[in-house]
């Protein structure tokens, strides 16, 4: 039995954010090349004034939970997400 977690991720972003979009559609395409189930919550940085002093001319920003690991910000990092995800290694061999 595998004790892997299912990765869960939050996306912060925007209404009318193209750029939102294409990093929503860009993760959940990589995910599906990998066959890996994940997570991910949409959050909308406008309804929460603290998000927007943190995020407000970075996003879009993908974060890996539960730490809120920042992994990329406006496209998506397959690098970044790759190694966050193990995967690194295991292309190599």
């Amino acid at each position: 039995m595998s004790t892997r977690l299912t990765p869960h991720f939050t996306l912060y972003s925007r209404s009318y954010c193209h750029l939102c979009e294409d990093m929503l559609a860009a993760l959940q395409a990589f995910m599906a090349r990998q066959g890996q189930a994940y997570t991910v919550d949409v959050v909308d940085v406008d309804a929460d004034p603290a998000l927007v002093a943190r995020y407000d001319e970075l996003v879009p920003v993908l974060a890996a939970e539960p730490a809120g690991t920042e992994l990329c910000h406006y496209f998506l990092d397959e690098g970044a997400l790759r190694r966050h995800l193990g995967l690194e290694q295991a292309e190599v061999q």
